[in-house]
């Protein structure tokens, strides 16, 4: 019953917002919100219901420096590869167009970015952190299914990215980022086993995120 319900709405949350992203192709704030609704209100729905546990018990973030030092590690290590990545790909990547595309479809302009990209690291990074590894990953994991916990959340995390970002790249570069964000949920997943909550990798995703919103800051010509 608890895999099911984890698998089953972790799979019906990224459906929906693949339909908000590219079919009905909402702005940002209904996307946003779409997110905030599916990210917490079906794993609350399960913590609650299925887990009989709390939020707050659930969210327990806490880490002395030696528990988060993996995170560290490895998100200055993120930070420095999205930026590397970039440089070398940047030939292969129309930057006018994307940003043509998040202006028409998404309505973030260059007037907004900044609030967006505060939101997107910090925010937006914390409720993927708490969907992918929080609800999926740690609640399989420690249910004994280890296996599938790996695979399947990190799979799961690299198409739910894909979907979004479908239209940006050519197909070569999409599949090389499917395969990043594969192994970069298996290595997100790992890393959490050692504080056994969701700290680490959001330490990392904040970092990485941070990389790519300064790449954002180029494209929109405001750095």
């Amino acid at each position: 019953m608890k895999h099911t319900y984890i698998i089953l709405a972790s799979l019906l949350a990224c459906l929906v917002l693949y339909l908000v992203e590219q079919v009905l192709q909402a702005d940002y704030i209904v996307k946003t919100v779409a997110k905030i609704l599916l990210f917490v209100v079906l794993p609350y729905l399960y913590i609650k219901l299925i887990k009989k546990s709390t939020l707050i018990k659930e969210l327990q973030l806490r880490g002395s420096i030696n528990q988060i030092k993996l995170g560290l590690i490895f998100g200055t290590a993120s930070f420095l590869i999205v930026l590397l990545t970039y440089f070398l790909l940047q030939d292969q990547l129309n930057l006018d167009q994307i940003a043509d595309e998040l202006k028409t479809k998404s309505n973030v302009t260059a007037q907004n970015f900044i609030l967006i990209g505060i939101y997107i690291t910090f925010g937006n990074s914390f409720l993927e952190e708490f969907f992918f590894r929080g609800f999926i990953f740690l609640n399989l994991y420690e249910s004994g299914r280890k296996r599938l916990a790996y695979l399947f959340s990190s799979v799961l995390f690299g198409v739910y990215h894909i979907a979004i970002f479908q239209t940006w790249f050519n197909v070569w570069l999409i599949g090389l980022a499917l395969i990043g964000l594969i192994v970069i949920g298996l290595i997100f997943n790992w890393i959490n086993t050692h504080s056994k909550n969701f700290l680490n990798s959001w330490i990392v995703h904040i970092l990485a995120d941070s990389a790519i919103i300064l790449i954002g800051l180029r494209m929109f010509d405001i750095i």
